[in-house]
C-alpha cells in the first residue's frame, strides 16, 4: 500500500487476516497507530478477538448450547411456562 497509514476499512480487513496468519511487523505497527486513534477499530477488533475467544471455547465443550447439559429440571420448566405465558 503507498499510503503512509490505513483507513478503516482497510483496517478492519487487515485485523481479520491477523486472525489466519502473522502480518508484517510495519502492517502491524500501522495497525496498532490506527488503533490507538480510532474506538471504532479498536472495538472491532476487541469483538473479532472475543467471538474467536467464544468460537475456540465452543469447540471444547460440545454441550456448550444442550439446555439439558446446563438447566436443570425445574429451570427448564420456569422457562417454558414463561415462554409459554408471553406467546399468549
Amino acid at each position: 500500500m503507498s499510503h503512509w497509514m490505513f483507513n478503516c476499512k482497510e483496517i478492519s480487513r487487515r485485523i481479520s487476516e491477523s486472525m489466519d496468519h502473522n502480518l508484517p511487523l510495519d502492517q502491524r505497527m500501522l495497525i496498532w497507530m490506527h488503533l490507538l486513534m480510532c474506538k471504532y477499530c479498536a472495538r472491532f477488533r476487541r469483538q473479532i478477538v472475543m467471538l474467536r475467544e467464544f468460537c475456540r471455547s465452543y469447540q471444547l465443550n460440545e454441550n456448550f448450547l444442550d439446555p439439558t447439559a446446563i438447566l436443570s429440571p425445574d429451570a427448564r420448566e420456569r422457562i417454558q411456562k414463561t415462554l409459554k405465558s408471553s406467546s399468549a
